[in-house]
């Protein structure tokens, strides 16, 4: 099984997903093509890395991912291609790999990285404004096929990474700032499960004190609460609601853990 996974900000309004669709097919016909979101806020780049890390270890071995959010498109930014792992990944050069980057590493697993230079895997006279039609959905249905990627490309090092904003240790807690509001309105940090683990302690929006829950139900639809994603971070959310227009809550808003004394 060939699968690409296309994640973009390109909406679904004006044809672009199914344009660089269209390209895949045209080189691999036997691709099969999921689509991971194209709702990616326009620009953001941010949101796409973490959209990249909670997604790619759940697709098959092979898989290729296509990330397309790409506000440098046309300048001086490098087009690159990735084995991370088992997993494909193509895009721009500009902080869309960096966390599925940090896992591998971590992991110890092996990263290959090229800059995509080979100009014969791509469609003929590329614009300056549709990298994906013409450069990044070519050089992944090239790689379905079988190409390596050291013909596709110049291995190169050091690839643009993203500075993820991080929980602070305080004297009493953490400090977590908000890295993203999903559909639901559910606000999510980087504070992992361990900081909390062994721990009791409150939650802070704030002059806001929110309690920590183990599941939705635990609390009547519309209250406020804390609690462990599925990812392993903790989230503040509203059962059956919206806790960012609750609390009037946004990317970069600190969320207060506060341990109770023993």
């Amino acid at each position: 099984m060939k699968i690409i996974a296309l994640m973009t900000d390109f909406g679904d309004r004006d044809g672009y997903p199914g344009i660089m669709k269209g390209v895949i097919w045209s080189i691999a016909p036997n691709a099969q093509i999921a689509d991971l979101t194209h709702q990616i806020e326009p620009q953001n780049i941010l949101a796409g890395a973490l959209t990249l890390a909670r997604a790619w270890n759940y697709y098959p071995e092979g898989t290729v991912f296509v990330g397309v959010v790409d506000p440098g498109v046309g300048t001086e930014r490098r087009a690159i291609a990735a084995r991370i792992g088992s997993r494909y990944f193509v895009g721009p050069d500009n902080g869309l790999l960096t966390i599925p980057l940090e896992q591998a590493e971590t992991a110890g697993e092996p990263v290959i990285i090229v800059q995509l230079d080979q100009a014969e895997f791509w469609l003929p006279n590329p614009s300056r404004s549709f990298h994906g039609r013409d450069i990044f959905a070519p050089v992944a249905a090239h790689i379905v096929n079988g190409v390596a990627l050291e013909k596709l490309g110049t291995v190169m090092r050091e690839p643009v990474r993203l500075t993820i904003p991080q929980p602070t240790a305080t004297v009493g807690g953490w400090q977590a700032p908000i890295l993203h509001v999903d559909h639901f309105g559910n606000l999510a940090t980087g504070l992992q499960i361990e900081a909390l683990e062994g721990q009791g302690c409150t939650i802070h929006f704030g002059d806001t004190e929110i309690p920590l829950v183990q599941t939705f139900g635990d609390r009547a639809p519309g209250s406020l609460v804390a609690m462990i994603d599925s990812s392993g971070y903790l989230a503040v959310c509203v059962v059956n609601g919206n806790a960012a227009q609750r609390l009037k809550a946004k990317v970069g808003d600190m969320i207060d853990v506060r341990y109770r004394p023993a």
